[in-house]
């Protein structure tokens, strides 16, 4: 089973507050994550960076939004390997790279943990509505990692609303 790795605005749009996305988009979001919660597995590392970013903007009371639920369940679940894959990154000092297991890259550096991951958890990255991850399109080819865009009509630079 596929592993997937979820930028932090697909909760966020799960969620369906303040975003300016339409019911589509968000409808997808919440399936995606319903389905990831129910039986899939997710990616995060074993430093807590992306669960502190996702901490950061969600409620771990699992309430009111599904993208909030998403993060109470990865909390609870974060070391049950059947449901979260715990992988570990290890950030560089090289800050034209971000992590050790990355290349020298232009990429987001709020991102690139989230790539870092992908890349060593050999996981699929899921992304609603940032347009780094279609910018990038050729680091991710070269890497090996393959993005699944939800909303692709939001992920480019002209609609950014990550």
């Amino acid at each position: 089973m596929t592993a997937f790795v979820v930028d932090t605005n697909v909760a966020i749009v799960a969620n369906g507050r303040g975003t300016g996305i339409d019911t589509r988009c968000q409808l997808t979001c919440v399936q995606r994550l319903r389905s990831l919660t129910a039986r899939g597995i997710v990616a995060i590392d074993d430093k807590g960076l992306i669960l502190d970013e996702y901490r950061g903007r969600l409620s771990l009371s699992g309430m009111p939004g599904v993208g909030d639920a998403f993060l109470k369940h990865l909390f609870y679940n974060q070391y049950h390997d059947e449901r979260v894959q715990r992988v570990a990154v290890t950030p560089s000092e090289d800050d034209r790279r971000g992590f050790v297991e990355l290349p020298e890259n232009a990429f987001d550096r709020s991102d690139r943990k989230f790539l870092a991951v992908a890349i060593v958890a050999d996981a699929d990255v899921m992304n609603a509505t940032d347009s780094d991850w279609s910018e990038h399109g050729a680091l991710m080819d070269g890497l090996g990692v393959k993005v699944t865009q939800l909303c692709p009509e939001y992920a480019t630079k002209r609609s950014r609303h990550d």
